[in-house]
């Protein structure tokens, strides 16, 4: 098989370079470099299979002949990170709305099967634990630009499943849920190798906000295990799964938890809102999937406990700084 992934020399892209190499498929990785990194695909570069070629997917020129050879394309390529979003709004939602409708108008002028990286963002400020996929969206007001990057993964959505409805192509939207693991950086906001660099480094480790908003963590391989499954399974066209751990922790149980496991002596020091992001920033409180969905087509089920995934992250950092 003929896979191409844009966005695939980010932290979850490269994962699943490595997992379709690892099964004798030929990869094709479209990447401007922004946030991705050329580290991240170190082990894949001199393999026979593998092709790294640098460009923006908002260049139809780049991304057309690439789309026409593949068998499946992953668009993975996006603005991420919360700071990100908020320090560069315009770029960020040039990329994740121009973009995903450039490369979505390729699949379908060449009739291939798509998969959409989307976001557990989309749920907004929606209370209703835990989130399903045909719930009400709840975004905050537009004057607030981080609400913009779960905007714009939303209309992501609409516009692939209005080429289902309208062209039939062959796609399928997967919202995320705090996906981690070993690769992630924590430059653009990311917790949790945020707070392992500063346990190891014996720097405080920031919690922003009271600390109390919890989120679900799930690893890296088992998300891109299963999207091995979804892109293959004919039942998948046309739908929206979530995908990512039950397992709810809060910001401060986070951190308190790598403290415990690196044995850091760092203070865990709270930092409000505003001082991290500016005037007017607002949070989801709590975030958690229903993966009820998932686990009726390919019997999904997230066995990778939180410890287990702590674990691979902080070996991974204290790997690097040995």
């Amino acid at each position: 098989m003929r896979v191409l992934i844009t966005g695939g020399a980010g932290f979850i892209g490269s994962h699943l370079s490595d997992a379709h190499l690892a099964k004798g498929d030929r990869v094709v990785v479209l990447d401007d470099l922004s946030t991705g990194r050329r580290e991240n695909l170190a082990q894949c570069a001199s393999h026979p299979a593998f092709t790294f070629v640098k460009g923006d997917v908002v260049d139809r020129d780049a991304v057309d002949p690439l789309v026409a050879e593949a068998d499946v394309v992953y668009h993975l390529a996006a603005a991420v990170g919360v700071r990100r979003i908020i320090e560069e709004p315009l770029g960020s939602l040039r990329t994740n709305v121009e973009g995903t409708q450039t490369v979505l108008a390729s699949a379908d002028r060449h009739k291939k099967k798509i998969l959409i990286a989307s976001t557990s963002e989309v749920y907004g400020l929606s209370t209703r634990l835990p989130f399903r996929e045909d719930d009400v969206l709840v975004l905050g007001a537009t004057s607030t630009s981080r609400w913009s990057y779960a905007c714009a993964k939303a209309l992501d959505e609409f516009l692939a499943l209005a080429y289902v409805r309208e062209r039939g192509l062959q796609a399928i939207c997967i919202r995320f849920f705090n996906t981690v693991g070993p690769r992630q950086t924590g430059r653009y906001g990311m917790v949790l190798p945020n707070f392992v660099r500063q346990a190891l480094a014996g720097e405080p480790m920031t919690v922003y906000g009271s600390g109390d908003q919890s989120r679900c963590f799930g690893y890296v391989g088992t998300a891109v295990a299963a999207l091995l499954q979804i892109v293959e399974h004919p039942g998948a066209v046309g739908n929206v799964y979530n995908l990512g751990s039950s397992e709810r922790v809060s910001i401060y149980q986070l951190a308190a938890r790598v403290k415990e496991l690196t044995g850091s002596k760092s203070e865990i020091v709270r930092v409000p809102y505003q001082e991290a992001y500016g005037e007017g920033y607002e949070d989801i409180q709590h975030r958690a999937p229903d993966t009820t969905k998932l686990a009726a087509l390919i019997g999904f089920d997230h066995r990778v406990t939180l410890d287990e995934i702590l674990a691979s992250v902080i070996e991974e950092q204290t790997a690097a700084v040995a």
